[in-house]
């Protein structure tokens, strides 16, 4: 086992956890949190594949990914406090 796939090994572990805290948090915003790393977590597994493999197409995958997962994060955070997207 070459040291990127222990990453991705040890990544896709923390991931689980990350959605762990997703399902059984115990506040909306443990939860919110909870899929805030998990993002980053897939993202980060996304480009450890790309150098893996030498695929330069995923780093767009992944870039893509982290910034929709951004966009979610902020509209459910202004859902769960109530605020409006727009004023």
């Amino acid at each position: 086992m070459n040291p990127l796939s222990a990453m991705v090994f040890f990544l896709s572990l923390t991931a689980l956890v990350c959605l762990m805290r997703v399902f059984i948090g115990p506040t909306p915003f443990d939860r919110l949190i909870g899929l805030n790393l998990l993002v980053l977590n897939i993202t980060v597994i996304i480009a450890t594949l790309a150098v893996e493999f030498e695929r330069h197409v995923y780093f767009d995958v992944a870039l893509v990914y982290a910034i929709l997962g951004y966009v979610s994060v902020i509209a459910i955070s202004k859902y769960l406090t109530g605020r409006e997207l727009h004023k």
